[in-house]
């Protein structure tokens, strides 16, 4: 029986920082690490499964949860709510497996009142103007989302000096270099 508790590690950025790209890199040169799946409202997209890319919960399965205070973070975002499963978490450390976690900042820090030993990294844009470049260059938002998206990452960089480490995503490579070393390191 392995008595040694996993680590739960928490990623927060701006949408358009890179995240889930260093997110994938992480878990392909940590093999042990377990990518935490989200429950959402939000509709089932045709390319998503059931509980690989979320669980898929109604409004009033996703509140009674909240009642039964059965998840360790949870927001509403664009009019959906999002949140972390303490079961699925929880039982993966305390059985030794290693946990990645991709939350809004406000989450992170939630997750770390509740659980202290959590490693909180927040990925950082070179500047906001080089954020609002690659928002624009991904031509995925409208005028109304890509205006929502920058006052969100104004807000989410106010909170980047409460996280354990704040790697700045000037060039990929290197970021995603500078997270495997701090993965690495908080492993051992």
């Amino acid at each position: 029986m392995n008595n040694k508790k996993g680590k739960l590690f928490v990623f927060s950025a701006p949408s358009g920082t890179g995240k889930t790209t260093i997110i994938k890199n992480v878990l392909e040169n940590f093999p042990e690490l377990s990518f935490s799946i989200s429950a959402t409202t939000r509709g089932k997209r045709i390319t998503e499964k059931e509980g690989v890319d979320y669980y898929f919960l109604s409004k009033d399965e996703f509140k009674k949860k909240v009642e039964n205070d059965e998840f360790l973070e949870w927001g509403k975002f664009f009019g959906y709510y999002y949140g972390t499963l303490n079961s699925l978490v929880f039982e993966k450390i305390n059985s030794g497996i290693s946990i990645v976690l991709e939350v809004d900042v406000k989450g992170a820090l939630n997750i770390k009142k509740v659980y202290p030993d959590s490693v909180l990294i927040f990925i950082s844009p070179p500047s906001i103007e080089e954020l609002k470049l690659r928002l624009i260059n991904r031509k995925t938002e409208s005028d109304e989302d890509f205006k929502k998206r920058i006052e969100r990452a104004e807000m989410e960089l106010d909170f980047k000096e409460k996280f354990d480490y704040n790697v700045f995503n000037y060039n990929l490579d290197d970021a995603q270099k500078e997270v495997n070393e701090i993965i690495k390191s908080e492993l051992a």
